[in-house]
């Protein structure tokens, strides 16, 4: 686990608290993710980290720039990071509060990487299996990596699923190996 994550992990709980008790889940994730973008910009970012810059202009750079697009619960969380430096973790912010708002919302975000497409039975049957395994809404994203040779490997969540050629030839060299 990376520093930024346990330093953002707080602030995008408190966030996902604030969206939830004003029922406001999908405002907050899109106000989020144009702060994050904002903050993430190159001319912005590292404005953000200068000692020379305060706390009020740092704020005002992001709240300025998503005018009318944040609403003034949003723009004192803002002011919350902004007064504990912490405008620059918007994007990991973002990226938890996202994963934080799947889960309640019981969707799941599952990449298949494959090396041929999958048909549309395939694609039907793997959610459906992946549905009833983490019993949420799942969204399949299919990548194509002839690398795999056959099979696939899943991607959900923190769990990694390898039924791929690849995976199996690799379990064989191993075992034969010992």
């Amino acid at each position: 686990m990376s520093a930024l994550t346990t330093l953002a992990r707080p602030y995008a709980k408190a966030a996902f608290q604030l969206a939830q008790s004003a029922n406001a889940l999908p405002a907050w994730d899109s106000m989020l993710s144009l702060a994050a973008e904002i903050a993430s910009d190159s001319a912005v970012a590292p404005l953000l980290e200068s000692p020379h810059v305060s706390e009020a202009q740092a704020l005002s750079l992001i709240a300025d720039s998503a005018g009318d697009h944040i609403d003034d619960r949003f723009r004192g969380f803002l002011s919350v990071l902004a007064e504990n430096d912490r405008l620059p973790l918007l994007g990991e912010i973002s990226k938890i509060y996202a994963r934080l708002r799947q889960e309640a919302e019981r969707r799941l975000v599952a990449r298949v990487v494959s090396a041929v497409g999958l048909s549309d039975d395939q694609s039907q049957r793997l959610t459906s299996a992946l549905s009833k395994r983490f019993d949420a809404e799942v969204e399949l994203q299919n990548e194509i990596d002839p690398n795999v040779i056959g099979g696939a490997v899943i991607y959900a969540g923190d769990q990694v699923i390898d039924g791929s050629l690849k995976g199996r030839l690799k379990k064989l060299e191993q075992s034969l190996a010992s």
